[in-house]
Order: C-alpha cells, then structure tokens, then sequence
C-alpha cells in the first residue's frame, strides 16, 4: 500500500475527529462534576424505621424514645439526628418513679454539642403532673437548661391554667423554672398558696 496525498489527508482527518472526539468527551465529564459536586454528603447514614431507644446510666433507665424513622447525618461538619416524623421521649428520674414525657412533631439531635431541639405541638409532662405546651423547645444538655421564646401554656395539676406569653427557662428537671410576661387563671384557694 503507498501513501498518497488523499490517503494522509483522510488519516490525518480520521485522526483529528478522533481527537475531538475524545476531548468533547472528556470536557463534558469534567463540566457534570463541577456541576453536581462530588463532595455532597448532605444524605443520611444511618436509617432507623419504628425507633425504639432505650438510654441507661449505672443500669437505671434514664430515657425511652419512639420514632416511626430516625436518620442519622454523619458525615457534615455538624453531625446531628433527625426524627421528621415524630418522637416520643419518655425521660425517668431516680426519685420517681412515674416518667415524665416529651412528644412533638420534630425532633433534631446535635449528639457532640449535647444539644437537642423538639417542635411542632410539642408536649412535656413532668413526674409531678404540670404539662407544658407550645411549639418549639431547645435543651442545652451540657448547661442542663431547657428553654423557649414561643408562648407556653401550662396547666397545674390541680387544673389551673397559666399562659406564658414570651417562653420560658427552665432546668432540665423542672425543679425551677421562669416564665415571661404571664397571665392565666389560677385558682388560688386550692392551691398551695394559698397555705
């Protein structure tokens, strides 16, 4: 076979379109992961369906939680669980027996900074009967303090009803607690101030 003027121009045209090729290709790869990012970690690692958690200190229940799905965000710079669905707390203390329990529509859990965050009708019923409602609640585990800014409703055991209207403070066992700008009912012939 000899090579004439038309063979080299048909090769150096098969090799030029090759090369295109090639770079068309390999551009376009180099555009979709620019694009879509491959450092996304923003999906959950752990997936828990119908979540039933029990926590112990020295062999004593200190805690159950229920979930219909608990996710579990590893690897972000801020790691934290989620129940979108819904939890159910019930927390236990060493001098009552009765648990005391927290329920809402959301729940958000930051474990390394021992901080937790509840919202959406949310309920908390203590050991000694007073609920508290609103709709979002913030517990700072490490300065064992539970707070709010949303209006708090609180009703005594004895049936009197406070309504807190700028949140509350409180300590994580509900052994104080401050409110701001209250009003209410309060029924005090039968309570305890009366006395």
């Amino acid at each position: 076979m000899f090579l004439t003027p038309k063979n080299i121009t048909l090769k150096n045209i098969a090799y030029l379109f090759s090369c295109a090729i090639f770079f068309i290709f390999t551009s376009c790869e180099d555009d979709l992961t620019k694009e879509k990012g491959t450092d996304s970690k923003d999906f959950p690692s752990q997936i828990i369906n119908n979540a039933y958690i029990i926590q112990r200190d020295s062999g004593l229940i200190t805690m159950k939680a229920y979930a219909p799905i608990i996710e579990k965000y590893e690897l972000i710079d801020s790691p934290y669980v989620v129940a979108k669905k819904g939890i159910k707390i019930d927390f236990f203390d060493k001098k009552n027996p009765k648990p005391g329990t927290i329920t809402a529509k959301y729940a958000r859990i930051f474990e390394y900074k021992k901080f937790y965050e509840a919202k959406g009708d949310v309920k908390i019923t203590t050991n000694e009967g007073r609920r508290f409602a609103t709709q979002s609640v913030y517990w700072d585990q490490r300065k064992q303090r539970i707070y709010t800014r949303d209006t708090v409703y609180q009703t005594m055991p004895d049936g009197s009803v406070l309504i807190n209207a700028h949140g509350m403070t409180a300590k994580d066992d509900f052994s104080e607690y401050r409110f701001f700008k209250n009003s209410g009912d309060l029924d005090v012939s039968q309570s305890k101030l009366a006395q």
